[in-house]
């Protein structure tokens, strides 16, 4: 599929090249999915997305295969482990982001008020997915922002909820990721394509 038209960052590597191609903005709606894509853009925060997708596997395993509830039960001694584990990015402060966060997903699964939609699970994929606009502009590359007022929401609303390291930015690059907004820029071939899979999943009137 070289003949296709990308966005010029999946175009850095065959790591991104294939990602885009093949995941980038198609849907994520179960809480393992979105946990994961969560900790990943914590991780990224500064640094490539090829960086990330490298260790990617080195992250699964490492995480538990990002199981929160497994993850929320780690403590010092798995910090330990993970400081020392070379297959993922070694920051404390990431890594104890990433422990919190999995606490405040769980305590989103008894909150009544994100019980879930169609396809879409009870708890953190319900509460990110409440943020999808029916507004999705087609931007030209060079015009896309660094965050929407959709992120800024999110990230206010996340760090409400105790979770940590959730900035609007980090926030718009989750919900690019997983279907919630639809930002690819105007030419590329999957803009389409992730519109179809999103109407696929979501309840009549999402």
């Amino acid at each position: 599929m070289t003949d296709l038209v990308r966005p010029g960052w999946a175009e850095r590597s065959d790591l991104e090249r294939d990602y885009y191609d093949t995941e980038w903005g198609m849907p994520i709606t179960t809480e393992t999915g979105l946990f994961e894509r969560l900790s990943l853009e914590v991780f990224q925060s500064g640094l490539s997305w090829t960086t990330i997708l490298r260790r990617r596997d080195g992250f699964r395993e490492a995480f538990a295969g990002f199981d929160a509830k497994r993850v929320a039960a780690f403590d010092g001694k798995d910090i330990d482990r993970l400081l020392g584990d070379d297959r993922i990015i070694r920051n404390r402060r990431k890594i104890i982001s990433t422990i919190n966060n999995a606490q405040a997903t769980i305590e989103l699964r008894d909150d009544p008020s994100l019980s879930g939609r169609g396809q879409i699970e009870p708890g953190l994929p319900a509460l990110a997915w409440s943020y999808r606009s029916s507004h999705h502009p087609a931007y030209r590359e060079t015009d896309i922002p660094a965050h929407i007022p959709e992120s800024v929401a999110l990230a206010k609303d996340l760090k409400s909820r105790g979770f940590l390291h959730v900035g609007p930015v980090t926030m718009y690059a989750l919900m690019q990721a997983v279907g919630i907004v639809n930002d690819h820029p105007e030419g590329t071939w999957r803009r389409d394509a992730v519109t179809e899979a999103v109407k696929e999943i979501l309840a009549p009137g999402f």
